[in-house]
């Protein structure tokens, strides 16, 4: 009887170790997001989408870019997209830049849970086929958050991140400094009178200041850009360097496409990329032009803010 006893104590022991290494497991089955800003790559435009990942990687896509290639692009019968960045998805990613997917086919999408308050609060136009995208990156990429995330909070919390981070308006306050130490002024004549010397002093200096206090900001002007610049520019104003992809137009040329940052597991703080996807871009790019500048954009009072989203989104709890 005692034999008994003591084989199950040790079999209850057994299990416990045993669920306690899986529960170990579970809580980190995946290292970082990937916040990723960008439109749909379906038939047609449909809008911005959101998702997150461990280290989250949010991925952000520019949709002038996406319409100007050879293929083109035809707008979703709901109107216009806005001309800004918009989520395309928030997926969990491992450091050595592999990533899980599909981690539980039982854990299905419920529509109810964006069909309401996270639709109104993105102020974006969604297609009809809205649900069956954000079906397919819940299904492939936030089933395997779920450690950290229900499907509320994944999509709450990749919300939060699109509001935090306005893309447009931090590539739009960046500034380019014109250094023009290296111009040679005119030396007066020994004949030039004073004021003639004055006034042509006084004039160069004050390009000089102008031009060197000029702020040049990236916009989507059709203008290139030098890739370090864009970079330097969301560093500048997040605190860690980005991921970029772009995609060619019709010419060949490199266009800023899509945006990739780093987030905690937790989907709130951004971190250090422990690993960037390769890029695929020139040293210089193109910012194309969609749609009238400033017309439907993003009107963030700041580039990079704290905001409370998910005490305003009436969702449904996962």
């Amino acid at each position: 009887m005692k034999s008994s006893k003591f084989s199950f104590l040790i079999f209850l022991h057994i299990l416990l170790v045993i669920q306690l290494f899986f529960t170990q497991c579970v809580s980190q089955d995946f290292d970082f997001f990937y916040f990723v800003q960008s439109v749909s790559i379906n038939n047609s435009i449909t809008s911005f989408y959101l998702c997150l990942l461990k280290d989250l990687l949010c991925y952000m896509c520019w949709p002038g870019s996406y319409c100007d290639t050879k293929r083109g692009c035809c707008f979703p019968s709901t109107g216009k997209p806005r001309a800004d960045f918009g989520i395309h998805g928030l997926w969990p990613n491992y450091k050595d830049g592999s990533y899980p997917s599909c981690c539980d086919r039982d854990s299905l999408y419920d529509p109810s849970v964006t069909s309401n308050g996270i639709y109104k609060k993105t102020g974006q136009r969604l297609p009809v086929n809205g649900d069956a995208f954000w079906g397919h990156e819940w299904n492939k990429h936030g089933t395997c958050s779920e450690s950290c995330l229900n499907q509320h909070d994944y999509f709450a919390s990749a919300l939060k991140l699109k509001r935090k981070i306005n893309l447009l308006r931090i590539l739009a306050n960046s500034v380019k400094i014109y250094d023009l130490s290296h111009v040679q002024r005119n030396q007066p004549s020994a004949q030039a009178s004073i004021s003639k010397s004055l006034s042509t002093v006084y004039i160069l200096l004050l390009i000089k200041l102008v031009l060197k206090c000029f702020c040049a900001g990236i916009k989507p002007d059709g203008r290139f850009y030098s890739l370090n610049r864009v970079k330097k520019a969301i560093r500048d104003a997040t605190g860690f360097i980005p991921g970029i992809q772009c995609n060619v137009d019709g010419d060949g040329n490199s266009q800023l496409y899509e945006i990739y940052i780093c987030v905690d597991v937790n989907g709130s703080e951004l971190i250090r990329c422990p690993v960037l996807p390769r890029q695929r871009c020139k040293s210089t790019v193109e910012f194309p032009y969609f749609g009238a500048i400033g017309e439907n954009s993003s009107t963030d009072n700041g580039a990079i803010e704290t905001v409370e989203v998910a005490d305003d989104l009436k969702l449904s709890a996962a």
